[in-house]
């Protein structure tokens, strides 16, 4: 026998099962991962972030969230985070700073990051008006939201400290590293 009566190894049938099951899996892997638009809400709040030093310097009160993409805690507030800069777009700023980022490192050492997520809120002026450490429920974020936009006091809440942070170190500049204990010794 020559090479020319070998049969085929697929006949039309089987190829055309084999896409039909290629496009089920690629169907199934795009609804699995959240559709077309498959950003995280911490994705969408990062990309959507502003420039710390331009959020603190435009006349708006700012929330700069330090995070990290491996923080269950982190994660589990991303949805009320997005939701807050939405519904305060234009009057609040909410800015993401990643821990694992080195480019980072100065505003970590400069506002002593300890643990995430950590909230450091800031008037409009960019003073600094408190700190909020841990995770926040979507009702308690609208609530600092609010306050910050209308310059009221902060809502007392637990793991928030209102006022001067007395562990922010005013005389570190923004381009001035300083090796501490970081985010991940404390997690």
């Amino acid at each position: 026998m020559t090479g020319s009566s070998r049969q085929p190894l697929l006949g039309p049938i089987q190829k055309l099962l084999l896409v039909a099951v290629a496009l089920g899996l690629a169907v199934t892997l795009l609804l699995v991962r959240g559709g077309l638009e498959s950003e995280s809400p911490m994705e969408q709040l990062a990309r959507r972030s502003l420039e710390p030093e331009t959020a603190l310097s435009n006349g708006r009160p700012t929330v700069i969230e330090f995070y990290a993409d491996w923080c269950q805690a982190c994660r589990e507030m991303a949805p009320a985070m997005l939701e807050l800069e939405k519904a305060t777009r234009n009057r609040l700023d909410v800015v993401l700073v990643n821990v694992d980022n080195p480019r980072w490192q100065d505003l970590i050492d400069r506002y002593d990051v300890n643990g995430i997520p950590q909230l450091d809120l800031f008037g409009p002026d960019g003073q600094v008006r408190g700190r909020s450490i841990g995770v926040r429920q979507p009702s308690e974020l609208q609530s600092i939201g609010e306050a910050l936009i209308r310059d009221d006091p902060l809502p007392a809440l637990r793991g928030m400290g209102q006022g001067t942070i007395s562990n922010l170190r005013p005389d570190k500049t923004m381009d001035t590293a300083v090796t501490t204990a970081g985010p991940r010794s404390h997690g």
